[in-house]
């Protein structure tokens, strides 16, 4: 799979993202002295994936994400080329020390984990260092269901000098990471925390795009499976919602259904 401009890899995506070209076009135009060593075409492929707009569904970090943990993996094809261009600025970015991040969703999802379980989150994930972010009304809030996740990582890049909201203090949880369950603790007032620690795969469920132009490289045989006319103009950008601004449309939320993989007997 080669590796091509920011414009070339989102044309596959029109048919289910109708304005990502628009989109991509206002993320290039912020990239043209990205930090990093990254090439524009890179730093602007996170800068993509950090906006958000309406609907939802037609949100690339959403619709990514949902088809990353789709079972049916014939759904990547037309994500091959942003995915190639996206993953290889990933890598060229180096993962953050060890440390803990959190991230909080609006619903309760402590039945779907088990203490010392191991599960796969396939999907990106946005996270957070500051839990004073989290848990401010914006995102988790103080009230009501919610689930937070305490996480011990070690591979998380830090995308804040490519976001195009660089003042969100996000990392971001690689595809495919895959965590134990080290505790399930439930904190009163409708609050579940969750405690997951990064762990490494015997066998990578990710694997490294090479950093080249290499063209063998593609992104459905990387994913392991477990069986498992709108337009956008410059003067929108002030409109466009961050990736970890907005109840309706915030990655720091997004529920995670985690794919479990049976402890060896």
């Amino acid at each position: 799979m080669p590796l091509v401009s920011l414009e070339e890899a989102v044309e596959p995506l029109v048919s289910i993202l109708p304005v990502v070209k628009s989109y991509a076009r206002a993320a290039k135009q912020k990239c043209k002295k990205p930090a990093d060593n990254l090439t524009p075409d890179e730093s602007a492929s996170i800068m993509l994936y950090s906006m958000g707009w309406e609907p939802l569904e037609e949100c690339l970090y959403f619709a990514l994400n949902a088809t990353l943990r789709s079972t049916n993996r014939a759904k990547l094809k037309p994500w091959f080329l942003y995915l190639r261009l996206l993953l290889t600025a990933l890598f060229r970015l180096s993962p953050i020390p060890p440390l803990i991040v959190f991230r909080g969703v609006k619903l309760d999802l402590s039945p779907q984990f088990q203490k010392d379980e191991t599960v796969v989150w396939w999907g990106f994930s946005a996270c957070t260092p500051s839990l004073e972010l989290l848990q401010s009304e914006e995102f988790l809030g103080k009230n009501g269901t919610r689930t937070m996740f305490y996480i011990q990582c070690h591979s998380a890049r830090d995308i804040r000098k490519h976001s195009f909201y660089q003042s969100e203090d996000e990392l971001l949880l690689l595809a495919a990471t895959q965590f134990k369950v080290k505790g399930i603790l439930d904190q009163g007032h409708g609050l579940r925390t969750i405690q997951l620690q990064e762990i490494q795969s015997p066998e990578p469920l990710l694997i490294p795009p090479p950093l080249t132009t290499d063209s063998t490289y593609s992104p459905s045989e990387k994913f392991h499976s477990l069986q498992t006319n709108n337009d956008v103009t410059v003067s929108d950008v002030n409109q466009i919602q961050p990736a970890t601004s907005k109840p309706e449309c915030s990655s720091l939320q997004q529920a995670d259904v985690p794919m479990k993989i049976p402890p060896k007997s």
